[in-house]
């Protein structure tokens, strides 16, 4: 989120911050007065009839255990004038997983975020977001869930371990400093000023800000834009341990390698509906489209030359390689290689792939986008 919607998800998160605070000092629930025993008595009690055996397994039945769903949106719209932005999703995100909303600008998956977070109202539809509807949630709801926003400043003059600990006083029941600390690996950056660490070390504080009131649901948004591989890859660290903590992430983000590195499931929004859903293996039956045989072709040999089959499938990739597109990978392998050694030749860098998650996720969304 940038521009406009940033300014309002901080101001949000600052409101919410204050209703926290609110909440804290005024929660508390009176003490309940002491009830005394009543004295014994000399006239024995009229026995008690037997408690049936329904009666008993209710009694001795363990609570039930939290919802397994964290949000839950059916049929959700928004509008923006003449403008629809989100045209009637569904989508489930499950308890203690890490969720990835992936979809090009324009596609509505700001908009449902913010639905999602409280900050936007849905014009139809039902959402359910920790069993709540998110805008009208109070402030107890908002200590159940982190927010990291796509930028964010550091709190001037203040080191890391003074920024936590004024996002701990806002909330009823936070997170130990030490520990928040431990869990984004910045112990060692604790005394430095926030506003000097680098992009990376800057990042995990944004997520330690965001666990320190212990909630259970984090959303995090584009949590890696700018970063060089070597802050990427610890930043993925500190979001897949979120999941060994027990903690549901939803994340939006731009990068494939990171939704697919990261994400237990994956759902993509395209013109302002969901065009698939699935793990990062079967989203968009990723799983069942052919594989990629890729080679360059032996010197003093042209396309034609290859058995007849390969070389009505085979196409040049503009790099001097021959692709060919597979769904008997063994079978084609076993042609190409008998044809080669036939004459003598070898096959050079031959390599054997599935399309990427981000071939998948060009195919939907540039299909969809030429329907709409």
């Amino acid at each position: 989120m940038t521009g406009d919607a940033t300014a309002r998800s901080v101001t949000g998160m600052l409101t919410n911050s204050l209703d926290a605070a609110v909440a804290q000092r005024g929660a508390a629930s009176p003490a309940q007065p002491h009830t005394a025993s009543a004295p014994p008595s000399d006239t024995a009690s009229p026995p008690q009839p037997k408690a049936s055996s329904a009666q008993s397994d209710a009694a001795s039945s363990p609570p039930p255990g939290p919802d397994p769903l964290v949000i839950s949106i059916h049929a959700l719209r928004k509008r923006y004038g003449d403008r629809e932005a989100v045209r009637g999703i569904d989508l489930e995100v499950r308890r203690g997983e890490i969720f990835a909303f992936l979809g090009p600008n324009g596609a509505g998956k700001t908009t449902t975020v913010e639905i999602l977070e409280g900050f936007r109202h849905a014009d139809a539809g039902a959402v359910r977001v920790l069993g709540a509807e998110p805008w009208r949630a109070p402030s107890a709801w908002r200590e159940r869930i982190g927010i990291v926003l796509q930028e964010s400043e550091a709190e001037p003059g203040l080191t890391v371990r003074e920024c936590l600990q004024l996002y701990a006083g806002y909330y009823r029941a936070p997170r130990g400093v030490e520990e928040t600390l431990a869990l984004v690996a910045l112990h060692e950056q604790a005394d430095e000023r926030a506003t000097a660490l680098s992009g990376g070390q800057r990042r995990r504080l944004d997520v330690a800000l965001a666990l320190v009131g212990d909630p259970e649901l984090i959303f995090l948004d584009e949590p890696t834009t700018g970063f060089d591989p070597s802050a990427r890859q610890a930043a993925w660290a500190v979001i897949a341990g979120l999941r060994e903590i027990g903690k549901t992430v939803f994340l939006t983000t731009h990068y494939m390698e990171e939704a697919e590195r990261l994400a237990d499931r994956i759902a993509i929004i395209a013109a302002g509906e969901i065009v698939a859903q699935g793990t990062p293996q079967t989203l968009g039956d990723r799983q069942l489209a052919g594989a990629h045989i890729s080679f360059a072709l032996p010197q003093g040999t042209a396309t034609p030359e290859l058995p007849p089959a390969l070389a009505a499938a085979a196409r040049p990739d503009g790099a001097g390689r021959i692709v060919l597109t597979s769904s008997s990978v063994a079978a084609d392998l076993h042609a190409l290689s008998e044809w080669a050694l036939a004459r003598g030749l070898d096959l050079n860098d031959l390599e054997v792939a599935r399309p990427t998650l981000e071939d998948t996720y060009l195919k939907l969304t540039t299909t969809d986008q030429q329907r709409s």
